[in-house]
């Protein structure tokens, strides 16, 4: 009578495992490292957004002429303590008629109805360096734009700038201790992961180590796909990321000012650089345990 084929059971091969959980875990854990990345690469540009709008409010005297505004306007636009970026000027003139209809528009009350006159001055607007954004060295700027002829006053928010600046340390602060806390457990969860899933395969190791093969022959089958395996989940991480922050750019309106691009195709390969390298690594050191392992530790 023959024997039903079904009842034999395939013959592991060398390097096979379940690896379908391995690259699940590894997607699910590089997911969360990628989406941290991207959590703080924005955090920087917005952080950089808010440092770009910290101004000095530059007034200029009443008799002021046109040519000394363009005087003014062409020595603070060219001063090192200037913030320049590309396509957009560090400073900004508000004539005092424009300062005017702003009150009106913002307070409803017209006050050259009682006054009779516009008290209120020609101003310059001037965005300020990152270098120098503490209230040490604004109020050296100050006094040394008042130094300038033509410049009634010098005034900027002190408040915002110390507030500003010790909140941002905070979060500094606080995106360092998670990012740490963050490693240290995705290694955790793929180095478990691995030792697990080749938990299964430590009697056929042993068994080729019984018929002379060499350490690095039994290794090689396991680290070239758990290498694969970290690729794979990389690419599905990055893909998984890109979703999300599609979606989140059509029902968040201003988010996609936040990304780079570039940046993010960096954090993409960076993902299925991590995934392949750790599954390397991580299979590695699981099978050198097993490799030392006597028969009695194997059961």
């Amino acid at each position: 009578m023959a024997a039903d084929p079904k009842k034999f059971k395939k013959k592991k091969k060398l390097g096979s495992y379940q690896y379908v959980s391995v690259i699940f875990s590894i997607t699910l854990a590089l997911f969360v490292i990628g989406l941290f990345g991207i959590l703080v690469l924005q955090a920087q540009q917005l952080t950089a957004n808010i440092k770009s709008n910290i101004e000095l409010q530059v007034y200029l005297n009443k008799e002021v002429s046109q040519n000394q505004i363009n005087r003014i306007k062409t020595e603070l636009a060219g001063s090192p303590y200037a913030l320049k970026l590309e396509g957009e000027k560090p400073t900004t003139f508000i004539s005092k008629e424009e300062a005017a209809k702003a009150f009106i528009a913002q307070t409803g009350e017209d006050f050259s109805e009682f006054l009779g006159d516009n008290p209120l001055r020609d101003a310059i607007t001037l965005r300020i360096a990152e270098d120098y954004q503490s209230n040490a060295k604004l109020d050296s700027l100050s006094n040394r734009i008042e130094s300038i002829s033509g410049v009634y006053e010098v005034t900027y928010v002190e408040n915002l700038v110390d507030s500003i600046n010790s909140n941002l340390t905070k979060i500094g602060l606080v995106l360092v201790a998670i990012a740490a806390i963050l490693t240290f457990v995705v290694i955790l969860l793929i180095n478990n992961t691995i030792k697990l899933a080749l938990f299964s395969q430590r009697f056929l190791i042993r068994s080729m180590q019984l018929v002379g093969a060499k350490s690095s022959f039994i290794r090689g089958p396991f680290l070239k796909k758990s290498f694969l395996h970290g690729i794979i989940a990389g690419l599905i991480a990055s893909a998984l990321l890109f979703g999300l922050l599609t979606f989140a750019n059509q029902k968040i309106e201003g988010l996609e000012s936040l990304q780079s691009q570039q940046l993010m195709l960096i954090v993409f390969g960076v993902l299925v650089i991590i995934g392949g390298i750790m599954a390397y690594y991580s299979t590695a050191r699981a099978m050198n345990k097993y490799l030392k392992m006597s028969l009695d530790e194997l059961y």
